[in-house]
């Protein structure tokens, strides 16, 4: 019998490791432009010396300027660094069950266009969702004016596992899409570099940039959407497991025996509190509701938010429903990981609002452990844009930045080869 296929991890080099505090060095230096050395060293924990260089080689890719001096206390005035927000562009993509979603960002990370692309049921061929993608791309490049050689990198949010080496995304249950060459298929229709991730890490690090995770150790991201996942953050960084895997929480056992989920098991979190579910949860109760549109999560939903804001009694018992079920699954999530902060995100949660918020809060508290609990906030997202294009954009910021390490180690290495001695 053959053994199980198992990915062996990837040992950091020092080349991966300096691009790693160039990346972190540019995102304390976005989230709070400006800011000196002497504050990035302290917020980082790199030494002075390494934050100086690395700082540099930003200023050498105009990613950043000097903006002035402040003064210290009794010393030399500190020279400040900002991000250049003109110095490139980067473009998210969230490639959703119902919709493709498109931003393009400055290097500040503020939105200068979106594009959306609807995403009828049966649409969800592979090609079909590439067209859209190209589509909304092109959109918002020619809504921003921006030429293409300042476009960094694009960073697409995909559905499902995905093999961010390969570009492949190895599965999306709810499009039933096995080893779809996703990033070679975009490749053909997109000129620009192409990063590919899955939405739960893009949400988790929306947050951890500039929304509730910020200064964080702990946190878990929900992303509550057609799918279900929640997105981790251990130890001030982004969890993603031994095969990029880590965060299916959709498909943990929430009912034994119980709905049938399109990954082939029966009871999972995602079909009680995914979009499909939630209208399931009102189908039940009240089958012939007028809250319920057939074929329609969006409109659904819509109906529901506004059915408990108008005290609707059957839109508010399957809220209180749905947030027994989510508050059962991240009282889970609470004693078995002990975050800071629990985050509902994604468009599910930002419709529904405060009232999910308020009975997913009573119901956590009646399950979790009371010590873990209590060191818990559950918080919607704050982020005002599509927390997944935002996060997805910091991917292609990432990739650019590898790609820029990349060409420095081999300018180097052929320096070193042309003044090399003859042996």
């Amino acid at each position: 019998m053959e053994a199980p296929l198992v990915k062996t991890p990837v040992k950091r080099t020092s080349r991966d490791i300096r691009t790693a505090n160039r990346y972190e060095v540019l995102r304390q230096i976005i989230a709070a432009s400006p800011t000196s050395r002497k504050e990035l060293a302290a917020v980082t924990g790199l030494s002075v010396a390494t934050v100086a260089t690395l700082v540099g080689e930003l200023l050498d890719l105009r990613m950043i300027t000097e903006v002035g001096f402040e003064d210290s206390a009794g010393g030399r005035p500190r020279g400040l660094v900002a991000v250049n927000e003109s110095g490139g562009a980067l473009i998210g993509v969230d490639m959703a069950e119902t919709y493709v979603r498109v931003e393009l960002f400055d290097l500040g990370l503020n939105v200068l266009a979106r594009a959306v692309e609807d995403m009828r049921p049966g649409e969800s061929r592979p090609e079909q969702v590439v067209g859209r993608v190209a589509t909304a791309v092109g959109s918002v490049v020619a809504q921003a004016g921006v030429e293409g050689a300042r476009v960094l990198g694009v960073g697409v949010s995909m559905p499902g596992q995905v093999d961010r080496e390969t570009g492949i995304a190895e599965y999306a249950p709810n499009w039933d899409w096995h080893d779809v060459p996703l990033l070679d298929m975009l490749s053909e229709v997109i000129a620009y570099p192409l990063y590919l991730d899955n939405p739960l890490r893009a949400c988790a690090v929306a947050e951890l940039w500039f929304g509730a995770a910020r200064g964080r150790g702990d946190a878990v991201v929900v992303n509550l959407g057609t799918g279900v996942g929640a997105g981790l953050v251990l130890g001030g960084g982004l969890h993603r497991g031994v095969s990029n895997s880590a965060g299916e929480w959709g498909h943990t056992t929430l009912v034994l025996d119980g709905r049938l989920c399109h990954c082939g098991n029966h009871g999972c979190v995602e079909t009680y509190i995914g979009a499909p579910g939630i209208m399931l949860n009102l189908r039940e109760l009240s089958p012939r509701s007028t809250l319920l549109h057939a074929g329609d999560q969006t409109a659904t939903i819509d109906a529901l938010a506004h059915g408990v804001a108008g005290g609707d009694p059957v839109a508010v018992k399957v809220v209180r429903d749905t947030a027994g079920y989510l508050g059962a699954g991240i009282s889970d999530l609470v004693n078995l990981f002990n975050p800071e902060v629990v985050v509902l995100s994604s468009w599910v949660a930002k419709k529904l609002g405060g009232p999910l918020l308020d009975e997913v809060r009573a119901s956590v508290r009646r399950r979790a452990l009371k010590r873990p609990f209590a060191a818990t906030e559950i918080v919607l997202s704050p982020i005002p844009t599509d927390p997944v294009c935002l996060g997805a954009a910091t991917f292609a910021l990432e990739g650019a930045l590898q790609s820029v390490g990349q060409r420095t180690a081999k300018r180097t290495t052929l320096a070193r080869s042309r003044t090399a001695p003859p042996s």
